[in-house]
């Protein structure tokens, strides 16, 4: 059974009742004073708060898409299982298709009703990275009326270590979108639906590190050019934009501000604003103080000229740690950049605050990208 399985948590529950009942069923015959009793104590009171604590553990995990599985749980990397391969693009770039799964909305199956969501692997040419990700295609993908049309995409990223199944599970992108298309509030857009963390466990911050990871050079280049050369998606920087939450938040501006030659628009749900250094990312920058300052957004913003992209920035006056820099961030933004936000009077660092902020921010982006 998966780590994420609903089997698993109620077997976790289960144990974790049981065990409590037991210790007071057992308590008056073990409250003699010998050693035999005193372990019994500890071994009952010991089991039973490991049962309650790994409970609430898979069901904060199954909330918030921490962990996919066992393997990402205790950083063992899966082998891909059996894959079929697509040769496309006039340059040989390859797309591995890994599957498909159904969205979970009314007629979910016909994918010119509910879109599909295809499961594939990146292989990135010039970062050599190699990275899953789920692609959702609108249902126009797939309607005769748009058959020789070629679509907006989105990058869409969790935060750190966050699993890109979180993000049509738990977050709802697909859905949000399939239910904006159908108010016509916004454009079809294919999202394509990622963690940051594409060489793990590190923690990269989509940054090109010294002798390290080439992850800024994957999203920037090797992903919109695998995904192009498969699907029918533009090519120009005004076809693509990028949001993410958290850590994702954080590259969606960053690779938007660097590259605007790859992305014209980014989107950042509770976002920072410079890469922190921790034991997750270790030392980013190989000690070069000015790439560090480079990868500061808001010394980016005093220091370098504005890149012509549109940016949205999100927050909340009450539980975000970035209001203030937030605010800091929006009032330092020059022309030709265009600046919008989302402030909520309060909300946290998770999911139900992300789910309050995605309709109105997807249908931004959306309405920002232009195949």
């Amino acid at each position: 059974m998966g780590l994420t399985s609903k089997k698993v948590l109620l077997l976790a529950v289960l144990v974790a009742v049981a065990l409590f009942v037991l210790t007071i069923w057992l308590w008056p015959r073990l409250s003699k004073g010998n050693w035999r009793a005193v372990l019994g104590r500890i071994g009952l009171l010991l089991a039973t708060q490991l049962a309650v604590f790994a409970s609430i553990g898979l069901y904060a995990n199954n909330s918030f898409g921490f962990y996919a599985s066992w393997a990402d749980l205790f950083g063992q990397e899966q082998e891909p299982g059996v894959v079929t391969n697509y040769q496309t693009g006039p340059n040989g770039t390859k797309l591995q298709m890994l599957g498909t799964e159904r969205i979970s909305v009314k007629n979910g199956g016909r994918p010119s009703s509910g879109g599909r969501i295809d499961k594939v692997l990146v292989n990135g040419e010039h970062s050599s990275i190699a990275s899953p990700a789920y692609v959702y295609l609108p249902p126009q993908y797939f309607q005769k009326k748009y058959a020789k049309t070629k679509f907006p995409a989105a990058v869409v990223l969790t935060g750190y270590p966050g699993t890109a199944e979180a993000l049509y599970k738990k977050l709802h992108f697909p859905q949000t979108q399939h239910d904006l298309l159908k108010k016509n509030r916004m454009r079809p857009t294919v999202l394509v639906m990622m963690r940051p963390t594409v060489a793990p466990p590190r923690d990269t911050e989509c940054m090109d590190i010294p002798n390290g990871p080439q992850t800024e050079t994957f999203f920037t280049k090797d992903l919109r050019a695998d995904i192009a050369d498969h699907y029918r998606i533009g090519r120009e920087a005004k076809s693509w934009g990028v949001i993410g939450d958290s850590t994702g938040g954080y590259c969606a501006l960053k690779m938007t501000m660097r590259h605007p030659d790859a992305f014209s628009t980014g989107v950042a749900l509770s976002g920072a604003y410079k890469a922190p250094r921790d034991a997750t990312t270790g030392d980013l920058f190989g000690g070069n103080p000015q790439l560090q300052r480079e990868n500061n957004l808001l010394w980016r913003q005093r220091h370098l000229p504005a890149p012509p992209v549109n940016l949205l920035v999100t927050s909340s006056k009450q539980g975000e740690g970035n209001y203030h820099q937030t605010l800091r961030f929006i009032q330092q933004t020059k022309s030709p950049s265009r600046i919008s936000s989302i402030i909520l009077d309060s909300g946290g660092h998770n999911f139900n605050t992300w789910r309050r902020e995605i309709p109105a921010a997807l249908e931004w982006l959306g309405n920002h990208l232009k195949a």
